[in-house]
């Protein structure tokens, strides 16, 4: 990806350095869940439908408790190395991206999430963000939490690198934003209080597959914008890790075996299918998962 014309996001919090905490509603369930499942599995031998299963009961849980405030961040610049500068400038992008997408599509205003930078262990409004769940979003403080580590995981154990890759990280869990704004996930958290685990499961997975979508949105409208941000073999980059994360790869590589209803985010090829819906697309309309088959 060419970023060097693209101007940094100001919502950004660094609080790397911070001392972590616990507070209330549990977080969305990030990208990386199923990584950590995989690397349970592998290193413990604990079952990785254990993990997937809790972590996806803990995103429908409704607790008010009102979240611990993070220690103030010392009074410092913002951090200059490549992979904060990069996140920055690729957040940026979706912001002005998703404003444009908003206003042309939808004829509403968008209202950009904050991303926190952390490592280990930092307090959310949705509980205790782990760097072990991955980059996740939280709908009560309408944040995204990163630990930047985690793209180094995702280049070493699953060969999914690159600079599109890692955007499409970021623009997956901005995704989660957009259905909070368009009152998508509130709906679906609202259903999956009712339904047994294996539907909940199900909407858990339509509800990922539209968020790949969208982030997909993202990637074509932000190229429309600027030919020259997405070079030759991004895409192919963001499809492999579409596929790397997908929950049949993951189970199979850790168990040897596929449960598919215990699915939480969609095999590989569902979520290569909606990312590329949204890439080729471009159109907000075009990633009604829950009105599929």
């Amino acid at each position: 990806m060419r970023l060097d014309d693209e101007a940094e996001s100001q919502n950004v919090e660094d609080r790397r350095g911070g001392s972590g905490g616990s507070g209330g509603r549990r977080a969305t369930i990030g990208i990386g869940t199923i990584v950590v499942a995989l690397a349970a599995s592998y290193f413990f031998g604990i079952d990785p439908r254990v993990i997937i299963q809790g972590a996806s009961v803990l995103q429908g849980s409704q607790s008010t408790q009102t979240a611990q405030q993070p220690a103030p961040a010392p009074n410092r610049p913002p951090a200059t190395d490549q992979a904060t500068v990069f996140t920055r400038k690729v957040l940026g992008n979706i912001e002005r991206t998703w404003e444009t997408v908003f206003e042309t599509q939808l004829q509403r205003q968008y209202t950009p999430p904050r991303l926190v930078l952390f490592s280990h262990a930092t307090p959310t409004a949705c509980g205790s963000g782990e760097s072990a769940m991955g980059p996740f979003y939280c709908p009560a403080d309408q944040k995204v939490y990163l630990d930047l580590a985690f793209f180094d995981e995702l280049r070493q154990r699953f060969g999914a690198g690159g600079d599109f890759a890692q955007a499409y990280v970021i623009a997956h869990e901005v995704g989660h934003h957009v259905q909070k704004l368009l009152g998508i996930s509130d709906k679906v958290d609202a259903a999956r209080r009712r339904a047994g685990e294996a539907q909940a499961n199900q909407l858990s997975v339509r509800l990922e597959l539209q968020a790949d979508c969208f982030a997909g949105v993202w990637a074509n409208n932000a190229q429309r914008a600027n030919q020259q941000l997405i070079e030759p073999g991004d895409i192919e980059q963001g499809l492999k890790t579409a596929a790397a994360i997908g929950d049949d790869r993951l189970q199979r590589q850790s168990q040897g075996y596929v449960v598919p209803e215990s699915f939480t985010h969609g095999s590989s090829e569902q979520r290569v299918y909606w990312l590329r819906q949204g890439l080729e697309s471009g159109d907000i309309r075009k990633c009604d998962t829950f009105a599929a088959r």
